[in-house]
């Protein structure tokens, strides 16, 4: 076995693409992204065995500190067959060599591993699948857990929803709450128009809108047009868009109210649910009656993908989003477009392991993601390798004087 510490773009990322537990956050790109953005120094490193092939491969992302030493991060963790542990005590060796030639303190590791099935409350299934030996095994080489979060306390969520791909689309439709399948067939009466037109700017004033009214900071525009031109590289970003043009909508009102209206005088039967629909048109007439655009883009959905995963990352919508189902659009033509690519998954990236937790909005995003069904996941967590002990332990505390006497 022999260590590679500078991987060349071809060979790293023809072995990540072949890799069973490829993900977009160990690509070639997403390293340049970080460099560019977070000013972090990517690393493509490697391990390869004695007929020269690659048994395994590692991002880590290097933030210097003012102490003249710095700390990595191998976001979703090494690519190496977990289950070969001679080949994942070999790297680990090595690892801890890099270390010290590149004077880090420590290296975080969070890999796409699952813990144990869970059922929807987020309990361990009895007798269901679990890595709890690996956990040990990877505590044994030096490896510190840092414990099974259940919100976002850690770099990448420790939790998901992921759609299984491998199986007939109508089994797929069939794991979808039945809410979210009404939901997009409500939407095509809307007449959505749907492209895949990289719009990163119209993207940005749409999350802009949910920040303000879910009360959260979104990246600045910059942030999301170098991620785009970093993933789009490789053809590993696509953007899924919904548009709707007004006046054609409100045609198709008028004519629906004409005809409701004429009900009313020949089913007296169905005079209540032609009157709470008449009052639903009424509504969305004055809403669609306020825009003078053409064409208005009411969603967008950022989508990241691997050579055999996918990824929904961003979104992005307005009120008309919403009174339109276009969210659920968005998300619906996401997962068909991975399933007809003949992708392994679509992960919803990220949720909690908390479905009952007090923060509403959390609460609020996992009940909209466990609507699309499939496996609810939980990750085995974040491990820390560490070089430096005592700085390890005085780093946080270092850092946040520095920040505070830098403003």
């Amino acid at each position: 076995m022999r260590f590679i510490n500078n991987l060349s773009e071809q060979e790293y990322e023809e072995f990540t693409k072949k890799h069973a537990k490829s993900h977009f956050l160990q690509s070639f790109s997403w390293g340049t992204f970080c460099k560019r953005v977070k000013k972090q120094i990517p690393h493509y490193v490697g391990m390869k065995d004695d007929n020269d092939s690659l048994v395994a491969t590692a991002l880590i992302l290097e933030k210097k500190t003012p102490l003249g030493y710095s700390y990595g991060y191998s976001p979703r963790g090494m690519l190496i067959d977990y289950d070969n542990k001679a080949h994942l005590k070999v790297f680990t060796k090595y690892l801890k060599e890099f270390m010290k030639e590149k004077k880090m303190i420590y290296i975080k590791f969070d890999p796409d591993i699952k813990y144990h099935d869970i059922d929807e409350e987020a309990s361990p299934i009895e007798n269901g699948e679990n890595n709890y030996e690996l956990l040990e095994y990877m505590k044994s080489l030096g490896y510190l857990h840092k414990g099974f979060y259940k919100l976002y306390d850690g770099n990448q969520p420790r939790y998901t929803f992921r759609i299984n791909l491998k199986k007939e689309w109508e089994d797929i439709e069939k794991t979808f709450n039945k809410s979210f399948s009404k939901s997009i067939r409500r939407s095509e009466q809307y007449n959505l128009i749907i492209d895949n037109e990289f719009k990163t700017a119209e993207f940005y004033n749409l999350i802009k809108q949910n920040s303000e009214k879910d009360g959260f900071d979104p990246h600045s525009l910059e942030f999301y047009q170098i991620f785009v031109e970093e993933m789009q590289k490789n053809g590993n970003v696509k953007f899924f868009n919904a548009q709707i043009r007004p006046q054609e909508y409100l045609e198709k009102i008028s004519k629906e109210m004409s005809e409701l209206r004429k009900l009313l005088e020949t089913s007296p039967k169905k005079q209540e649910d032609i009157k709470n629909k008449l009052t639903r048109l009424e509504k969305e007439k004055e809403e669609f009656s306020k825009i003078t655009d053409k064409e208005i883009i009411v969603c967008s959905l950022i989508c990241t993908y691997t050579e055999n995963r996918a990824w929904s990352l961003y979104i992005g919508n307005n009120e008309l989003g919403n009174l339109t189902f276009a969210v659920s659009r968005c998300y619906y033509e996401a997962i068909k477009d991975a399933y007809d690519r003949k992708l392994d998954f679509f992960d919803l990236f990220g949720t909690v392991g908390d479905p009952k937790t007090e923060y509403k909005n959390l609460a609020k995003l996992h009940d909209f993601k466990r609507k699309f069904g499939d496996e609810y996941l939980e990750f085995i967590g974040e491990f820390d390798l560490v070089n430096k002990h005592f700085l390890y332990k005085i780093l946080p505390t270092l850092l946040k004087i520095y920040r505070k006497i830098r403003g």
